[in-house]
């Protein structure tokens, strides 16, 4: 950015400080005439001279990220007095929260609707399990994200298999031994 001075028009601040804008202007790199209310919003909140500290502080490198972070929490506040931008992060939170859920429930309708749309004949039995007459059903529940970022179980989204599922068996023998590990879902 460049200093306003150079141009013989004083930056944002100082025009409305009513000052004259000098070379070596702390506001100049940041707030530019074509922006006034930017500074107005950060005058009207923060106060100029707490800004004007605030900046003398910082690196110079950190100077343009503290004003873009006063200008957004300033405008927040001018739109939300009581909130600000804890009001739009809450916002936007709540957002993400409703949204996910309906992505949980698009993936639980995929699954049902997955696990419906196989025709049973294109399901082939072994010929060594042909000759039993009923074979057992085993139910699992399917697993999603939920608003904390990872696996609640969903109640909507129970399924059958006509055989028998590797992580449900519960069968007296030692899964420890024989390759494939073994930990339940």
């Amino acid at each position: 950015m460049a200093s306003s001075s150079s141009y013989n028009s004083p930056c944002a601040a100082c025009k409305f400080l009513r000052r004259k804008c000098m070379p070596g202007c702390i506001f100049a790199p940041y707030f530019p005439p074509e922006e006034p209310q930017k500074f107005a919003n950060v005058h009207k909140i923060f106060g100029a001279s707490n800004v004007t500290k605030l900046l003398n502080e910082l690196l110079p490198q950190q100077r343009e990220d503290a004003v873009n972070s006063l200008a957004y929490e300033a405008e927040a506040r001018v739109r939300d007095p009581v909130y600000g931008c804890v009001g739009a992060i809450s916002f936007l939170q709540r957002q993400v929260q409703r949204l996910q859920k309906e992505l949980d429930a698009a993936n639980a309708d995929l699954l049902r609707y997955s696990y419906t749309d196989i025709p049973p004949a294109s399901l082939s039995v072994p010929p060594g399990l042909a000759s039993f007459q009923h074979i057992p059903q085993r139910q699992f529940t399917a697993r999603f994200g939920n608003e904390t970022g990872f696996y609640r179980q969903s109640a909507t989204a129970a399924y059958s298999f006509p055989y028998a599922v590797p992580w449900t068996d519960t069968s007296s023998e030692d899964i420890s031994e024989g390759g494939g590990g073994g930990g339940h879902l």
